[in-house]
C-alpha cells in the first residue's frame, strides 16, 4: 500500500470509529451497562497472590 494510500485508509477508519461513536445503537448499549466501581479494597484471594509474587521477586 502507498503512503497516500495508507493515509487514507486511516482516515476512513477514523471517520467510522467517530461514527459508531455517536450512533444511538452505541448510545443505548453504554446506558445499559452497569457502572463500574473503583474500590481501595483488593479481594483477598488477589492480595494473597499478590503477597506470593511480591516475596518471589525479592528472593
Amino acid at each position: 500500500m502507498t503512503r497516500k494510500g495508507e493515509i487514507a485508509a486511516r482516515q476512513k477508519l477514523a471517520t467510522t470509529i467517530q461514527k459508531q461513536i455517536r450512533s444511538p445503537a452505541t448510545h443505548g448499549l453504554l446506558l445499559s451497562m452497569p457502572s463500574f466501581k473503583v474500590t481501595k479494597e483488593i479481594p483477598q484471594h488477589l492480595q494473597k497472590l499478590l503477597d506470593r509474587l511480591e516475596k518471589r521477586e525479592m528472593q
